[in-house]
């Protein structure tokens, strides 16, 4: 029978869950080994957490939103989530080497989420993955549909052909970014001049783009360069994705809180700049803001004033800062020209140099924060292996001292056991002289030179009247 404190608690949980089941909310199944065998019936959406993880409880809620929306809308996609510290081994399988990581598991196949991690960002990767690898346009208003709906997407347009059968190849592989659609000519607008037949284009920033072999190169490199939009909110995460494209991005870097003309100014040139000059700027250069230096600070290791403008080539960090303020557009132009044409020198890079000065920079930034953060956790991490070391160091310097004085020590009592034998030699010596008796010398080996004693220091013979009274 349950006691009483146990009968309310279970009272408290089901009350908890008839709450979560009467405002919507779903409770995410927590996912064990067996999972293995049975998630080839379904298609998957999990987390890959760990329990200590400060970022996996961030995501947590937002992962709960997840899995209700999902639910309420009936997808096919379940939702779960997967201790990988319990089970090591088999999130190994899926390839999770970090937490969180998030995963859709299709049959065979497993496509990591490398987006955002906010709840329409993670659902919208959902059914882009779970959906149709090459979903068909038949309709005008269905490609005007999507047009407002994504803010970048891919068409291909015509028949079968060896473009197509490349299309496919590239959308297998970039689907986790992007969406991929087919269509026929009389789909598309007839704003759109198509040269030649088939072809693929890729909408963004209220226009489009045609790919060409010969300038562009392989297929799915120009997918990759063109999966994002031309301006663009930056952070750290959108920043690392940007390497992947091979282009510099152009930020200004502010202070969103900042109401100040400066601030609200820099940001409207490199606007202006990424729309007007997109044609010009499109192969090569990125745009967009970011909110604050400290994300920037850590790449060029060294602080920046806000607000300012700074070029960043993320596959090689080489980077290229303004030494002057930016008047308008037209000033912005000619610095990225300038840049084009290599008249302004980058600076820092990837060298062995740099590398070190990045270990030594991160490493004294780590311990400035932690001391900031919190000086007695600061001085704990760092005092308890310096005491440690020092009780080392003297255990080794005293067992030296030790040592040496024992030997000392040995050496002086040698000396005095040599002493000792010699005097009890001489003593039986003159015992045997004084009682008429030969003295027995030993062997010359058996006795030192420094036990006999010189000719002065032998006493006279004594005579008869000593010998009675001895």
């Amino acid at each position: 029978m349950a006691s009483p404190s146990s009968a309310a608690a279970l009272r408290l949980c089901a009350t908890a869950i008839l709450l979560d089941v009467a405002f919507g909310k779903t409770v995410v199944p927590d996912l064990d080994d067996s999972f293995k065998e049975s998630r080839k019936d379904d298609i998957w959406l999990v987390d890959f957490y760990a329990p200590w993880c400060g970022h996996c409880k961030k995501l947590e809620p937002i992962w709960n939103e997840v899995c209700t929306e999902m639910e309420n809308m009936g997808s096919p996609v379940k939702v779960g989530k997967m201790d990988a510290t319990t089970y090591a081994s088999l999130a190994a399988e899926f390839g999770v080497r970090g937490y969180p990581t998030i995963k859709l598991l299709k049959g065979d196949l497993a496509y990591n989420y490398r987006g955002p991690r906010t709840k329409d960002d993670i659902i919208d990767f959902a059914h882009r993955v779970s959906g149709a690898l090459i979903r068909p346009l038949p309709s005008q208003q269905m490609f005007e549909h999507v047009r407002r709906r994504h803010r970048v997407f891919y068409v291909y347009v015509g028949g079968e052909s060896p473009l197509k059968e490349k299309y496919i190849d590239a959308a297998s592989e970039l689907i986790v970014y992007s969406y991929f659609f087919a269509a026929s000519e009389e789909v598309i607008p007839e704003s759109v001049v198509l040269r030649e037949m088939p072809a693929v284009l890729v909408f963004k920033d209220d226009t489009y783009f045609i790919y060409d072999e010969f300038e562009d190169g392989d297929l799915e490199s120009w997918i990759t360069r063109e999966r994002f939009q031309n301006y663009l909110t930056v952070d750290g995460f959108l920043l690392y994705e940007l390497g992947d494209t091979g282009k510099l991005v152009v930020i200004a870097v502010i202070d969103e809180k900042n109401t100040s003309i400066e601030h609200t100014r820099l940001k409207s040139v490199i606007k202006e700049v990424a729309q007007d000059y997109k044609a010009h700027f499109r192969r090569d250069f990125h745009f967009g803001h970011m909110d604050g230096n400290e994300y920037i600070n850590s790449l060029l290791m060294d602080e920046l004033k806000v607000p300012t403008v700074v070029v960043l080539n993320t596959s090689n960090q080489q980077y290229y800062v303004l030494d002057r303020q930016i008047r308008d557009a037209h000033d912005m132009v000619r610095f990225i020209d300038n840049i084009l044409n290599g008249t302004v020198e980058a600076q820092g890079g990837d060298s062995i140099l740099q590398r070190l000065k990045r270990i030594m920079f991160d490493a004294r930034t780590t311990v400035l924060s932690i001391f900031k953060s919190s000086p007695l956790m600061g001085c704990f991490l760092f005092g308890l292996p310096l005491g440690v070391i020092s009780i080392m160091c003297y255990g080794i310097y005293s067992a030296d001292s030790d040592g040496g004085y024992m030997e000392d020590r040995y050496e002086l009592t040698k000396s005095e056991l040599e002493a000792l034998e010699n005097q009890d030699l001489m003593e039986r010596l003159e015992h045997q002289e004084a009682n008429g008796l030969e003295p027995a010398v030993p062997p010359a080996e058996a006795v030192p030179p420094e036990a006999v004693p010189p000719p002065e220091a032998v006493p006279p013979p004594k005579d008869a009247a000593d010998k009675k009274k001895d």
